[in-house]
């Protein structure tokens, strides 16, 4: 059996820990009333998971958003960098009277504004760049210059 290695984003690891961590203090010795007197949302980093692939030809980078709606997702390519903006937001409904008395018992949602910038190591061809989203995961193709390989080259010296 091979070995993987399994790369992880430090903060986001241990932020997770910790909001479990939380969340089982909370649950285990004071009521959401006592914890959270307010009953006010705190709000959390968000970090969509993203992967990237490469062959000869593209990148292919996938950016899962579940539930952020289309219109709210925009993407650039400027030289050979691509920058990703979302934004999730918290749906504000005209609520009837019997609901204006509720309070959140708990809430994992995360909603606000998402940018990450990624750059390639390879010229990328923005022009010819693609992107389709659907049920939440948003795909973008993106292919690569071709670059000549070979770049060797011997110089003949002249007189002047």
């Amino acid at each position: 059996m091979k070995n993987e290695i399994m790369l992880r984003e430090p903060e986001l690891y241990f932020d997770s820990i910790h909001q479990e961590l939380n969340n089982f203090l909370r649950d285990t010795f004071f009521s959401n009333t006592f914890a959270n007197p307010l009953n006010i949302k705190k709000k959390s980093v968000w970090r969509p998971a993203i992967e990237i692939k490469q062959n000869d030809k593209n990148y292919k980078v996938k950016v899962q958003l579940p539930g952020v709606k289309k219109e709210d997702i925009d993407v650039e390519l400027d030289n050979d960098f691509m920058t990703i903006t979302a934004e999730i937001r918290e749906e504000k409904e005209e609520k009837a009277e019997a609901e204006k008395n509720e309070r959140y018992h708990t809430s994992e949602f995360r909603y606000g504004k998402y940018k990450r910038t990624i750059s390639f190591d390879n010229p990328i061809l923005a022009d010819k760049a693609d992107a389709h989203y659907e049920n939440g995961l948003l795909v973008i193709t993106i292919p690569k210059q071709e670059i000549e390989t070979n770049t060797k080259k011997k110089l003949e010296i002249h007189d002047k």
